[in-house]
């Protein structure tokens, strides 16, 4: 039978070659389908066309074509199609992906036993292995991609999505392996891209809760594919996801951080509120100057040199409540990354970290939400399908109801105090097809507080984003997104006197930028784009409130911005042991009118008295430019499958500036902007460690290294006044800055018992070394800043009793800040001065606070109307006064210390939580 077949084929071939050899056709086709096509060639030549109609596509051709042979002619019109063709006498055959052959595979008389498998004797396909074919696989549904080659490669990728059947909602860490055992899983997005060999495969789809399916695959060129999987409820004993369980070994970049926002229901709570921000501060690295303080330390760096972004807007007070609370609801809040060593090239405009918090996407097919029940504080989410599996709605809110907390407070003057604040979220998501999507967020918060019986402090943050995401091909997406956020800071002082006023400043910026993720191919990931931000900031304003009222009205000149960068990433795969990511950001930013500009008298100290001229810029008019490349380089290599050696280097530029002379970030900080006098900050940081996993990926450990130096760190002149100074230059010096140090984790994922044990070694030193006397601080040598903390120890433990009973604790240690102290006094022409000690030459004492917590898990039956969850909490269970800051006063002629603490006693806490 076979030598029959053989026969056929080569006399066809021969004739074949024979009839059509040299002959050349004119032949022209307006605007016909490919069907009319075929009808022409027959009736201009003597050949006939043999296909399968349903094949066809119907695409409109308008081709023209002189002189040319037949097979230029077929050649030309399918290679945009899936077709191939066969000659064979004046017969054409057409084939829909393969290819037909004039030659039998190597081997094909070896084995007799393929007779039994169904293989067309005019197919033969020098990529499908055939032997894999069996009686148990015929049925499954075969898919076929792309139009087969004479020449290919040793693999193909297909690509595409896997999402769910109903909702239509994308499915994450779906695995999809093939007949080898070779695969991938979907990333967050149910995005997966998989290498298979030419010709046949078979390949498995399966994720836990969804139905597994098997599909033969035959590819012939790099194509896409999107899979749809059915839910599957079962009944488990226990259910584990290990979603990039080794990311901290295999990513290249240092300094990274995810925390798990579901599970920090378990950690020990401060007034009943899940704080996710407040969990980050007990990993390594990330500290904050005090308890109840604002803003956040990360490796050495000042508060105001974090990048804090909720759904890529800017966030510039995340906190509530003198710093107790966060501002970020954690039950809208899908994932939160923090980057403290290599910052990915798209961020910029901040030297030390990147805090990246997304909102969740609601759910598309069922109505659910979460609410909660503290002593101070209840908040709500919920999540409302709007056209089902393709759109939905999630908004959160929270609120405070009670200022009995401020009775806790160690301090008198705050008995009679008020505090209340309120937050909320919203976010639309809509799936428009298969390649785009788009959400629209926005965000509000106000904050009001009088922690005397004659001022109220009142804040504001707003926040809008728009997202656009475009699949563009199978290897590239496009992010379009455009933000703007405000902030505003305001004082309603009122007294009996004629001083009553109203004063405050307020901070704007727009952005847009459009980014760009292209998988080059199996070795490169690019990731490029361009952004633009332009700031609108008050710095101050200060208006008499009242008919009687004496005070001046004054506002300071609008400072205006403009921040503009390009970048570009590669994540090289070298190898399977050595990946490197290398980054490149060039950022610019130009300050711009209307303002007025002092010129100062060269060789003399910046003060009033040596002002030479003033300079006048009209509105948008460019004042200053600023221009600097960042490189973000970071390399990972394999030491074995469960041990990496990472490092990298990377340099960033801050345009804008917090100006305050608390050690602490204050509501009354004021923002400036880099300008003619005020040059931008920047930082380059190394850093080195080395990561292990152990037990299947379940125990994290980490030791990583870092050192950064800084270059124009604000700081202020002794006795400088930065509130309504329209010339801050006069005020303030821009020194250097060094910081260094080692970090430590131990981390348990899974288990009864979990959690981690974090420990930082780190100082942080500055140096004001001006050209004047004025300018320099202790003697112009470097000296601890107002963070520097040099031990840092936290251990966060849950204990599970059952599946519903838990035990939590946290212990945290930290060195006490610096410290300025009096150490004497000089009388001088009758006057008597206090005399200080070098700039922080002394420290507060240290501090360190255990909380423990018993969670109370609701029972886990199933079709119930909701799942709930108890917390009982107590913070500060040794009653430890530990300080928050310590002042100094003068009465009858003796100097004393005061210590002001937030909470001295242990607190105790109920919280109750209740999905549904």
């Amino acid at each position: 039978m076979r030598k029959i077949i053989l026969f056929f084929l080569l006399v066809g071939f021969t004739q074949n070659l024979l009839a059509q050899e040299d002959k050349l056709l004119s032949i022209e086709i307006e605007n016909q389908n490919l069907l009319k096509a075929f009808n022409l060639l027959e009736e201009q030549t003597s050949v006939n066309f043999y296909f399968e109609p349903s094949w066809i596509p119907d695409v409109l051709i308008d081709k023209k074509y002189e002189s040319v042979t037949l097979d230029y002619i077929l050649e030309d019109l399918l290679k945009s199609t899936v077709l191939n063709y066969f000659i064979l006498d004046q017969k054409i055959i057409i084939t829909k992906n393969n290819l037909i052959y004039d030659y039998l595979p190597e081997g094909f008389f070896e084995d007799e036993e393929k007779e039994k498998t169904e293989i067309n004797a005019l197919a033969f396909s020098q990529d499908v292995d055939y032997s894999t074919i069996s009686s148990n696989n015929l049925n499954i549904e075969t898919i076929r991609i792309g139009r087969q080659q004479k020449n290919t490669p040793d693999y193909y990728t297909l690509s595409g999505y896997v999402k769910e059947e109903i909702s239509n909602d994308p499915i994450s860490n779906v695995v999809i392996v093939d007949q080898n055992q070779k695969g991938t899983a979907t990333d967050i997005d149910g995005y997966y891209e998989l290498k298979l060999n030419p010709g046949l495969n078979t390949i498995n789809i399966s994720s836990l809760g969804t139905q597994s399916i098997e599909r033969k695959v035959i590819i012939y060129d790099n194509g896409s594919y999107n899979f749809t999987l059915r839910e599957q409820l079962e009944q488990l004993a226990e259910v584990q996801i290990n979603a990039n369980a080794n990311k901290n070994v295999k990513s290249a970049n240092t300094g990274e951080e995810n925390i798990d926002v579901e599970n920090i229901k378990n950690i020990p709570l401060v007034l009943g509120e899940r704080d996710v921000m407040k969990v980050a501060t007990m990993l390594p690295g990330i500290s904050t100057t005090g308890e109840g303080a604002t803003g956040f330390n990360v490796r050495g760096g000042k508060a105001d040199q974090n990048l804090i972004l909720l759904d890529d807007a800017v966030m510039y007070n995340p906190a509530h409540f003198f710093g107790l609370f966060s501002a970020i609801n954690p039950f809208t809040t899908g994932s939160v990354t923090v980057f403290k060593g290599n910052i990915p090239a798209k961020y910029g405009g901040r030297l030390s970290s990147v805090f990246n918090i997304t909102t969740k996407d609601s759910d598309t097919v069922d109505f659910m939400g979460e609410a909660s029940l503290g002593p101070v504080t209840s908040s709500l989410s919920m999540q409302i399908p709007i056209v089902k599996g393709k759109s939905g709605l999630i908004f959160g809110a929270r609120s405070t109801y009670s200022d009995y907390i401020l009775n806790n407070i160690n301090d008198e003057s705050l008995n009679n105090s008020e505090a209340f604040f309120y937050d909320g979220n919203i976010k639309y998501n809509h799936q428009i097809n298969d390649e785009n999507k788009i959400a629209i967020s926005g965000y509000i918060s106000n904050d009001r507080f009088s922690i005397s019986s004659d001022s109220i402090y009142k804040y504001q943050n707003r926040m809008f984003t728009l997202h656009y995401d475009r699949r563009l091909s199978d290897r590239r997406n496009a992010t379009l997104v455009l933000t703007n956020s405000n902030y505003n800071f305001n004082i309603d002082y009122k007294s009996n006197l004629e001083n009553n006023f109203e004063s405050g400043y307020q901070i704007n910026e727009t952005n847009a930028k459009l980014d760009f993720q292209h998988s080059l191919n199996d070795r490169h990931n690019l990731n490029y784009g361009i952004s633009s931000k332009y700031y609108q900031i008050s710095p101050g304003f200060i208006e008499p409130t009242g008919e009687n009222s004496s005070i001046a009205s004054l506002r300071l000149n609008k400072e205006r911005g403009l921040e503009s960068a390009i970048w570009i990433t590669d994540n090289f795969e070298i190898s399977e042991a050595l990946q490197l990511s290398g980054g490149l950001r060039l950022s610019s930013f130009t300050a711009l009118g209307e303002t007025e500009v002092r010129n100062y008298e060269p060789g003399e100290p910046l003060s009033d008295n040596s002002v030479t001229s003033t300079k006048s810029y009209a509105s948008l008019d460019p004042i200053k430019t600023y221009f600097g490349p960042e490189f973000r380089f970071s390399t990972r290599y394999f030491l074995n499958p469960e041990l990496s050696l990472k490092g990298s280097i990377n340099n960033t530029f801050q345009y804008i500036h917090t100006l305050s002379n608390n050690v602490t970030v204050a509501p009354t900080d004021t923002y400036r902007l880099s300008g003619y006098h005020l040059k931008p900050q920047s930082a380059i940081q190394y850093s080195l460690g080395l990561f292990k996993n152990f037990n299947n990926n379940i125990i994290e450990t980490s030791i990583e290294t870092y050192f950064k130096t800084s270059d124009n760190v604000l700081d202020f002149k002794t006795g400088a006044n930065l509130n309504f100074n329209e010339y801050v230059e006069t005020e303030i010096i821009q020194g250097q800055g060094r910081s260094y140090g080692v970090e430590l984790l131990l981390k348990k994922k899974e288990g009864k018992l979990n959690g981690w044990i974090g420990y930082t070694y780190s100082r942080s030193y500055i140096k004001l070394d001006g050209a004047f006397r004025e300018d320099n601080v202790n003697n112009g040598e470097y000296f601890p800043s107002n963070y520097d903390k040099p031990h840092d120890f936290n251990i966060v433990a849950n204990y599970k009793i059952t599946k519903r009973f838990s035990f939590s604790g946290n212990f945290v240690y930290q060195t006490g800040r610096p410290i300025t102290y009096p150490v004497g006094k000089l009388t001088f022409e009758g006057s008597e001065y206090t005399l200080y000690s070098d700039r922080n030459q002394f420290r507060i004492p240290d501090y360190y606070r255990l909380d423990l917590s018993f969670n109370l898990e609701g029972n886990h039956k199933l079709n119930k109307i909701g799942h709930s969850f108890w917390n009982f909490s107590v913070y500060n269970v040794l009653g430890r006064n530990n300080p928050y800051s310590i002042y100094f006063v003068t009465q009858e002629g003796e100097i004393s210390g005061r210590q002001s603490s937030i909470f001295a006693v242990p607190v105790p806490t109920i919280s109750y939580n209740f999905k549904f």
